[in-house]
């Protein structure tokens, strides 16, 4: 049987997980039905078979002797994607808020552990016999959606856009077009070779050298009190709200001429302004120290092959909340994003995921609960980027409208924010605890408020205002 061992990273994933904190990543893909085509119904079959194609998605998680405490990869002998794909019709209603309401309910369900750690829902319109008429998008057909839930030790995001690809038109029927078949892979041992052993203790101590750098860089950055924000830190319920926004990118390029800086500046200014707005709005204090956001950083270079494990890092970035003036806060975050890349990955909380490559299997298996903990020592908040293909994507000849990331969420945490650029629009998908985030869609309206006003201020009248006039119109 070929096996593969897991990753560090990977098996550090496998093991945070529990009931209320699931470890998977997901995707709400909306399509909208061509003429001629099967609609949401008649695309089951297609979305299993392409699936089942996929290699990556054959393979789960079995335990190991050697290393100790480890586990690998292996192909499931009785896999079948008929436990993996399955269609669920929505209720009565507008399909977008439905659609978004079953894929947080969805989300809040782990993956089965003793199969490959991946599903993906078919969500169709009440009576979607495959595309008839009524229920009709602008786009001139019935919308339908798919929902995709990859377990984070499968992927990470650009992974998880790697695997999850292979769904499309596009790059299935490039595939078919190559004739191109994986190639055989012999079978593999996790039993090192005898002349591998003395290798393998030379590159441990190595690495427990470098983790002894990287632990003390992230204790540095730990906050003694560990309360965090009171708005975005809660016990968990278990339960999970998504809301979508949308956002153009030209107003987002628009704004980063303007300003200076990078597109992500721009975007991470904007959910530091939503985030303020919701705080208003809700009647609480904004709070006294800046919010902490973790900012994943792929370290996986070019070319990487998709099996090749999480390569995740982290910058640890201060939400200017208190900033009235959005401009100021862009500054702020500009300022703290440039720091950032000047010090590099291996600094800061953010370096939680570099800490956990250098660390033996058996400290994940035995440490998890306590490094599930401490999330909330480190940050309060999850902005993630997930980027995706450029060209026009289709499913059985259905385009792809809409495409939602969503991140998991860390204990003692309530909100993760996702986004994904795709056909000209900035994709954000907010992913909450249902109990203690019920007014989500209120945080995802402040996102497209937030943007429209820093473009109003860094245009050109913005521009000639004085910092101290733009702080009194916004206070």
């Amino acid at each position: 049987m070929t096996t593969e061992l897991l990753a560090p990273l990977d098996l550090a994933f496998w093991h945070l997980e529990s009931a209320d904190h699931p470890m998977h990543l997901g995707a709400l893909a909306v399509f909208t039905a061509a003429p001629g085509t099967a609609g949401g119904a008649g695309v089951l079959e297609l979305l299993a078979a392409r699936a089942a194609a996929i290699p990556r998605l054959r393979m789960r998680v079995r335990d190991v002797w050697l290393p100790v405490g480890g586990a690998a990869w292996a192909v499931h002998k009785e896999f079948d994607v008929r436990r993996h794909v399955r269609r669920l019709p929505l209720s009565e209603g507008e399909f977008a808020t439905e659609a978004a309401r079953l894929a947080g309910e969805l989300m809040e369900r782990p993956l089965e552990r003793g199969i490959p750690p991946w599903e993906m829902y078919v969500l169709t319109a009440e009576g979607d016999g495959g595309g008839g008429a009524g229920g009709e998008a602008a786009g001139g057909g019935r919308p339908f959606a798919v929902l995709v839930k990859l377990h984070h030790a499968l992927a990470d995001g650009i992974r998880a856009v790697a695997i999850g690809a292979g769904i499309f038109d596009q790059i299935a029927d490039a595939r078919a077009a190559g004739g191109r078949r994986a190639r055989p892979v012999p079978p593999r041992s996790w039993l090192p070779g005898p002349w591998q052993v003395a290798g393998l203790a030379r590159g441990r101590i190595e690495e427990l050298g470098r983790a002894v750098g990287i632990g003390a860089s992230v204790v540095r950055a730990s906050r003694l009190d560990p309360r965090g924000t009171p708005a975005l830190t809660a016990g968990s319920s278990g339960t999970r709200r998504l809301a979508t926004a949308l956002l153009d990118l030209e107003d987002v390029q628009r704004i980063r001429r303007a300003a200076g800086g990078t597109a992500n500046d721009v975007l991470l200014a904007t959910v530091a302004g939503a985030l303020r707005r919701w705080m208003l709005e809700r009647g609480e204090p904004l709070p006294a120290a800046a919010p902490r956001a973790l900012v994943p950083v792929s370290r996986r270079r070019p070319g990487s092959p998709p099996g090749s494990g999480n390569r995740l890092s982290a910058y640890l970035l201060a939400l200017p909340l208190a900033e009235a003036d959005p401009r100021a806060r862009l500054a702020a975050v500009r300022r703290g994003m440039d720091r950032n890349k000047s010090d590099g990955p291996s600094r800061g909380a953010g370096a939680v995921a570099v800490l956990a490559d250098q660390l033996p299997p058996l400290a994940h298996r035995l440490g998890a609960p306590l490094a599930g903990s401490a999330a909330r020592m480190l940050f309060d908040i999850l902005v993630t980027s997930v980027p995706l293909p450029r060209s026009t994507l289709s499913l059985g000849g259905c385009p792809l409208r809409e495409v939602y990331p969503m991140a998991p969420l860390a204990r003692g945490q309530s909100l993760a924010v996702a986004l994904s650029t795709y056909g000209g629009r900035v994709h954000v998908g907010l992913v909450a605890d249902g109990k203690a985030v019920p007014d989500l869609d209120r945080l995802a309206r402040g996102m497209t408020d937030e943007l429209r006003e820093l473009l109003r201020v860094t245009g050109p009248s913005g521009r000639i205002r004085s910092t101290d006039s733009a702080r009194a119109a916004h206070r």
